[in-house]
């Protein structure tokens, strides 16, 4: 995570809707947050991935001019791991599975209170602000574990496959590494959720699923003949090594 001037959080919005921006925006300041807002879909994609504005966060609506929020993520998930929040118009549940699956890191229903937005933002963030501080630690050796050929250093939260490093958003990481550490035992949705969320969740969420399914496209996985993560009926899930 870059440096925050004066502990501040840098916070790019994505909306075409003007006065939500800007209510946002009022209520953030007095927080620590300095947002700035952007209103289609590739003014977005310029701004998110400039390195010369390194954000802290990004709050992305799906329903954008120019291109849809998805492809607005697409784009910025091809060069960053930035934490993403998704709006999506009133809590669909098509549109929360699609925005999970590309890389959002939370999503959130446009009916979403401000005292909620402050605390998913917080808990993204915090999410990002381990895995520099994981980073930046560099002095004790790394902690590594290693399933065939995926390699998972927990101290730096990076992943390889063979020698190609895997671009995770931090949920990802989380799963894997939790996934890695109890190799050849199942773990439940809720106890996944419990180790990589910051929230609680409704016991029917789905979403572990689809954070699941987008993990394994990364790994090269198949969900029929699993090399890495299998399903376990009615348990959850279990990492295994490849034969």
């Amino acid at each position: 995570m870059p440096d925050r001037p004066e502990g501040r959080t840098r916070l790019l919005m994505i909306d075409d809707d003007r006065k939500l921006c800007r209510l946002v925006a009022t209520y953030l300041q007095p927080l620590g947050f300095d947002v700035t807002a952007v209103h289609t879909g590739p003014d977005g994609v310029d701004r998110a991935t400039t390195a010369e504005e390194p954000w802290h966060a990004i709050i992305l609506d799906v329903m954008l001019p120019g291109i849809d929020g998805f492809e607005v993520l697409k784009k910025i998930r091809a060069k960053s791991a930035v934490p993403v929040l998704m709006l999506t118009a009133r809590g669909d549940e098509t549109d929360r599975i699609v925005g999970l699956e590309v890389g959002a890191d939370d999503y959130l229903p446009k009916t979403f209170s401000t005292r909620e937005l402050l605390a998913r933002l917080r808990a993204v963030l915090r999410r990002s602000a381990a895995t520099a501080a994981a980073t930046g630690a560099g002095e004790k050796p790394p902690t590594e574990l290693v399933v065939g050929a995926l390699r998972v250093n927990l101290d730096a939260r990076s992943a390889v496959m063979d020698t190609a490093p895997l671009i995770l958003t931090p949920v990802e990481f989380d799963l894997l590494a939790s996934l890695a550490k109890a190799k050849g035992r199942v773990k439940s949705r809720e106890a996944l959720l419990d180790e990589c969320r910051d929230r609680n969740y409704d016991v029917f969420d789905r979403s572990i699923d689809v954070h699941i399914s987008s993990l394994r496209k990364k790994l090269g996985d198949d969900a029929k003949e699993p090399r890495y993560i299998r399903t376990v009926r009615s348990a959850g899930y279990m990492m295994v090594g490849p034969e």
